[in-house]
């Protein structure tokens, strides 16, 4: 079977960190162990990475780039930035959440399964999940699923 291709949205690896919230923490480290086991075929981009840069704790910032290193990275094309564009002035993500319609954007144009995020303001939310498949579908993309860590842990049965 083949593996998941997984845009890892920039929640992820701060998650892995975040002792302020436990619950989401543990899940996203058993979701991390299986990254770790090659259950999936992962990615990040340059907008991941310059969130990380913008970090201003120096020592959680050296924590993040050192996970994320060695994952594919995604680069940013002109594609990319149309259908970001796009997201927003279609109603998808607000201007001020550009960022979001980038990672967005850049999950669909590189043909990514799925989106992983603990962003439920702007990402993993119904509504956003219903405008995506629209807009996708309208402008012939490849369908792309958007969830948590917790919806794409495989669970022993």
């Amino acid at each position: 079977m083949k593996k998941l291709r997984i845009y890892l949205e920039t929640t992820i690896p701060n998650y892995l960190f975040a002792d302020d919230a436990p619950e989401k923490r543990d899940i996203t480290l058993l979701f991390w162990e299986e990254v770790k086991e090659g259950k999936y075929e992962v990615f990040v981009s340059d907008v991941v990475k310059a969130e990380i840069k913008d970090t201003t704790d120096a020592t959680k910032r050296e924590k993040l780039l050192d996970v994320i290193t060695g994952i594919k990275n995604l680069g940013i094309t002109e594609e990319c930035r149309n259908l970001s564009k796009r997201l927003i002035d279609e109603g998808v993500i607000p201007k001020r959440y550009e960022p979001d319609a980038l990672h967005i954007a850049i999950a669909i144009i590189y043909e990514m399964d799925v989106i992983v995020s603990w962003n439920m303001s702007h990402i993993v939310n119904l509504n956003t999940k219903m405008k995506v498949k629209e807009i996708t579908r309208k402008y012939h993309y490849k369908e792309i699923e958007i969830a948590t860590p917790e919806e794409v842990i495989e669970y022993e049965n």
